[in-house]
Parts: C-alpha cells; structure tokens; sequence
C-alpha cells in the first residue's frame, strides 16, 4: 500500500520551493551521481558516520569480494575524499539517491505530502524546515550507529529523513486529511492519520529488528525516525498562528 494522492483543495500558493527541492534530487541523481552509477561522487558526498564523530575526512581503497557460493567477484567502492570541512555531507547526502527505486520512491511521497506544508508554513520557512529535519536525521543516523556499535564507514544517503521530518509535520497539522492509496489492484482513500501511521508503524519494525541485532540492511531506520520526530516537534515553531492544527 502506498500513496498516490491527496487533497489540495485548499491550497493558496504554488509549492515551488517543493518543486525546486524534486528537481535538485533529480538533477543530481542523472548528471552528478550518473543515476547511480558515478561511485567516485557517491562515496565522497554521502554522509560517514566515522567522518562525523571524528571531523576528519576518511578514504578507502576499493575491496573486491568473492561470493562464496557463485565464485562471481563483487567490488565495494572505497570511500573518496570529502571537501573540507566533512559536515558538508549533512547537506549534500540529502540529495542523493542509491537507485531509481530510492529516488522515485521518495519524490512521490515529496510531491504528495511537501506541497501541504510549504503551504502551510511559506516558502522561505518550509526550505528551512526541510534542511533542519535533514540535518537532523542524518545526525540521527550517525548516532544510532555508533550507539549500536555498527560500521561507521558505510555511508549513508537519501532525501527519506528530510521527507520524514515533513511526513511528522503532516500527520500532526493534517491527521484526517484525505489521502488516496493504492492497494494492490483497488485505490482507496483513508486519512492521514492512517496512510502515514502505516509508513511509521514499519519504520518502528524495522528499527525495531536493528536495535535486536538482525539484519536491517542497508536502510538506516534511525534517520527516518528521528526525521520523524524532528518534524513533530519542529512543525511548532514554524507554523503561522492562523494555522490551525488537526485539519
């Protein structure tokens, strides 16, 4: 089940800063990162955690691994150089996809959900919001890794915590706004409250099996929540006072 729509019946502005932020991860993603395939780029703006905690940039040679079952060698990229200072990442990481799947995946949710709070909050503050969840998430992420003792030199990328962040304003400005999903072969409408419930309540899952010590694959949980939270707890700040809550 996943999102197709919602209302924007009472929308009063053009979300541009939106379409400006949709436009910028895809930009990246064909001509910077070579639609994934650019790994010299990739490895050197997506955010580290070890990079973070030390504030010092880390480089790695390229590994190749042997599957043990198929004999078939597989090379990891090695981390590149990261200009100075590497807290740069923070930013540049959030634009940043790993795959087609990654990127469209997280523009539908930016197109149906980002445009109800630009305007909602304006434009200039809706810029702000969505770099500060950001920030926040990948920071989230940074920590978790080093709380659970996991690599700190995977990197990390994507626009999902800067997205999370606008999802928790959402469901805490708009919780019975209506949002059209696909489920399966049948579209149904359910309210926000719901359709965004649904995404968190696999978010806790999953973060919940990497807190257990299994596998949670290379999806870091941690920024997603803590985006999540970031944009609840933010949204406060930055919302006019006409606007009023639970609409």
């Amino acid at each position: 089940m996943f999102p197709i729509g919602d209302d924007n019946s009472d929308r009063t502005i053009t979300p541009y800063v939106n379409y400006l932020i949709i436009a910028l991860n895809v930009l990246v993603f064909l001509f910077l990162q070579g639609m994934s395939g650019d790994n010299v780029f990739t490895y050197s703006y997506a955010t580290v955690p070890a990079e973070i905690l030390t504030g010092r940039d880390v480089v790695t040679d390229a590994k190749v691994l042997t599957d043990p079952y198929t004999g078939q060698h597989v090379t990891i990229p090695g981390l590149g150089p990261t200009p100075s200072p590497v807290y740069i990442t923070l930013l540049t990481s959030m634009f940043m996809h790993g795959g087609i799947a990654h990127i469209a995946g997280n523009m539908l949710y930016l197109w149906i959900f980002g445009d109800n709070i630009e305007n909602a909050i304006g434009h200039r503050r809706y810029l702000f919001f969505y770099l500060l969840c950001g920030i926040i998430a990948s920071l989230s992420h940074v920590f978790a890794t080093k709380l659970l003792g996991q690599n700190p030199l995977i990197p990390s990328l994507g626009a999902s915590g800067a997205i999370s962040g606008v999802l928790g304003a959402y469901i805490l400005l708009f919780p019975r706004r209506r949002v059209t999903m696909l489920f399966i072969r049948f579209i149904t409408h359910v309210s926000a409250f719901w359709a965004i419930g649904i995404w968190i309540l696999f978010q806790l899952i999953n973060g919940l099996g990497m807190l257990g010590g299994s596998d949670a694959g290379d999806v870091a949980y941690a920024a997603h929540l803590g985006g999540f939270i970031a944009g609840m707890v933010l949204i406060k700040f930055f919302v006019p006072r006409k606007v009023a809550y639970g609409g």
